[in-house]
């Protein structure tokens, strides 16, 4: 994919969804965090029910510790990995109000340095919460990446570095939620739904999946 179809990849996205945001419900750049966290091999929609039993509880590192770690379980126990999440989150708490005043900070490697914290979930709280034009590469976006030609690479890091430096600037600070979205509901693993897709005569991807033989035809002159 050339300069000019990648400009023309994100205009088409912006087009069809001028506003993208997260999947996960938060009010605060703590709550985001202790989301993400929590995502790590789960789903939003799970994430987002377990927060809400959380947050009117405890919404605050203060008051996750105040809780405990036992009692932080029982919030998040319908989560994968629960327990070793409990144990990173209550970690993170403490090192924020340690080192941070108890305030998520705005810098990569302090992000980092949380336990439970590594880059994709650094870039998401930045990018996000922060305005910054990070872009977390997941499964998703991994793929969709590779897949259309956007940006490949044989690595993660390998495929952020190279988004970061073909995005154009103007699509830079969306550009991760257009494509993590694109990746999970249209050019999904298994089986990309080409034939409803906004970049399909873009993308490098061959051959293109047939629509279903129950969809509906175009509408013709």
């Amino acid at each position: 994919m050339n300069k000019l179809s990648r400009a023309e990849f994100y205009r088409r996205l912006q087009a069809a969804n001028p506003a993208p945001t997260t999947e996960l419900k938060f009010n605060s750049p703590f709550e985001l965090l202790v989301a993400v966290v929590l995502s790590a091999q789960a789903t939003d929609v799970g994430v987002n029910k377990a927060m809400a039993r959380l947050f009117p509880v405890a919404n605050t590192p203060q008051a996750i510790l105040a809780l405990g770690e036992e009692r932080l379980r029982d919030f998040i126990k319908t989560i994968g990995l629960f327990k070793t999440k409990a144990k990173n989150v209550m970690g993170l708490c403490q090192q924020l109000i340690d080192l941070h005043g108890g305030q998520v900070p705005r810098d990569r490697d302090a992000l980092e340095a949380l336990p439970g914290v590594g880059r994709k979930t650094a870039n998401v709280v930045l990018n996000t919460a922060f305005g910054e034009a990070t872009i977390a590469v997941d499964t998703h976006i991994f793929r969709v990446s590779n897949r259309t030609g956007l940006a490949k690479g044989k690595t993660v890091r390998a495929v952020e570095d190279r988004l970061v430096k073909v995005t154009p600037a103007e699509y830079a600070r969306d550009a991760h939620h257009w494509l993590i979205l694109h990746g999970r509901y249209v050019c999904k693993a298994r089986k990309p739904e080409c034939w409803r897709c906004a970049v399909i005569d873009l993308c490098d991807h061959r051959p293109k999946t047939p629509a279903p033989a129950d969809w509906p035809a175009p509408l013709t002159p």
